[in-house]
């Protein structure tokens, strides 16, 4: 039998290897199924919608810094302006029908 020695505190302790062995593989199944758990929970599209809403709040904060350019723009850069805030809007209301979409399609 294989022994192996390790310290706790003040004391040394000798425990046999295969003890060891088996804590490792407890540890390694409950990592295993806890990895599956976070990897299958909630939706189906649980990264498709985490990624919408990333997109989703870049967006906002898009259109709140074309809303403060708004403050200090030439008058003949405020016609761009508010055009790259209608675009904005558009790919706002894009991302919401998506996320919608995929709300509908998980709780039919």
């Amino acid at each position: 039998m294989i022994c192996v020695r390790y310290v706790t505190y003040l004391h040394q302790k000798w425990t046999p290897l295969y003890s060891l062995n088996n804590c490792m593989l407890v540890r390694t199944i409950i990592l295993y199924a806890v990895m599956t758990v976070c990897a299958l929970a909630f939706h189906e599209n649980t990264f498709a919608v985490f990624e919408l809403k990333e997109e989703l709040q870049i967006r906002y904060m898009n259109m709140w810094e074309l809303l403060q350019q708004l403050e200090y723009v030439d008058p003949h850069q405020r016609e761009v302006v508010y055009a790259e805030i209608q675009h904005i809007r558009e790919e706002i209301q894009r991302i919401i029908d998506l996320l919608i979409q995929h709300d509908q399609s998980q709780h039919q």
